[in-house]
């Protein structure tokens, strides 16, 4: 609601009173005041006297425009598509399937197929939370090394655009959906490196995954995905790996162990309700790259974090 109301944005400038705020997101003076005295009581904004509101540093991540800022995951988990699956939750609870599929009737990516403007804003949202998280990541993994670098799953290219950038002697392979991968032109044109991608339409689980490459990225992918589905495709860039010594590079969560606080266990429902997917301790992740004939070669952190992974 605050979000709606675009709070934030008004008191970008200082300190207002109530009254003007009420007038201007045309609500109920009193009704909005205790909505605003509820907020500040946590941070969120801070109340001064007389039924005065002043930003704060948690108030500014709301703010429209803050490229840190996590408006854009507060306003995706307001959307239908990702609020309606909890009604159902105890239908995954009790079968381990996506509730998603319960509500809407298909998965959650046919859902976006199917529905382009839930679908171009879901990229929206991934996108920009790929420029907040991921680029530090895979900063310090030893991306010289790799002179051909497929990104399979990319999004609109934004990751592998900064990676060819700071690495001119390699190219790279863009692999999506074809909805998708048909953004990436305008940043990798801005990037500078058009000449040095190869965009590549197309779904990792049933078209081939292109060989030849001696580095393939799963960025924020396959947590989405059951151990089944991450099992099949890991197992097919296996195959496209051959006898290669290509790595396979996987940024994604690691959760921490027992009794620790982590907020990838919360993330965690939230894949099992929408994607049927989850995260995974390093244990299972192991476990997982196993049975794909990988084999974890670094020492990966706990939340957010990069899996280097070998062939065996």
């Amino acid at each position: 609601m605050l979000t709606e109301l675009k709070i934030a944005d008004l008191l970008a400038d200082g300190p207002r009173h109530v009254a003007e705020l009420a007038k201007e997101t045309d609500t109920h003076e009193l009704s909005l005041y205790r909505v605003l005295r509820s907020a500040a009581s946590i941070g969120v904004f801070a109340e001064g006297p007389v039924k005065t509101f002043s930003p704060t540093p948690l108030s500014d991540g709301l703010r429209t425009g803050n490229p840190d800022g996590v408006l854009p995951l507060v306003k995706y988990n307001n959307l239908e598509l990702t609020r309606r699956p909890y009604d159902e939750i105890m239908h995954s609870v009790r079968t381990g399937e996506p509730a998603f599929q319960r509500v809407f009737g298909s998965s959650f990516f046919e859902h976006l197929e199917a529905n382009p403007e839930a679908g171009e804003f879901f990229e929206r949202f991934m996108a920009h939370w790929s420029r907040r998280l991921v680029l530090d990541g895979l900063a310090d993994q030893g991306m010289e090394r790799f002179s051909r670098i497929a990104d399979l799953g990319g999004g609109d290219g934004w990751f592998l655009a900064q990676i060819l950038k700071r690495h001119p002697h390699a190219t790279g392979l863009l692999m999506d959906l074809p909805r998708v991968a048909a953004s990436a032109g305008p940043v990798l044109e801005e990037a500078g490196v058009t000449d040095r991608v190869t965009v590549l339409p197309g779904n990792f689980f049933t078209d081939p995954v292109p060989t030849g490459y001696d580095a393939y990225l799963f960025k924020g992918v396959l947590h989405n995905w059951s151990d089944d589905r991450a099992v099949t495709v890991l197992r097919r860039v296996r195959e496209a790996i051959g006898d290669d010594d290509a790595r396979l590079l996987i940024f994604d969560q690691v959760m921490a162990p027992e009794n620790e606080w982590d907020h990838a266990k919360l993330l965690d429902i939230d894949m099992l309700v929408l994607f049927g997917g989850r995260e995974r301790v390093v244990a299972e992740w192991r476990q997982l790259l196993l049975e794909a004939n990988f084999d974890i070669v670094n020492t990966p952190s706990h939340t957010w974090t990069t899996l280097e992974c070998r062939p065996i």
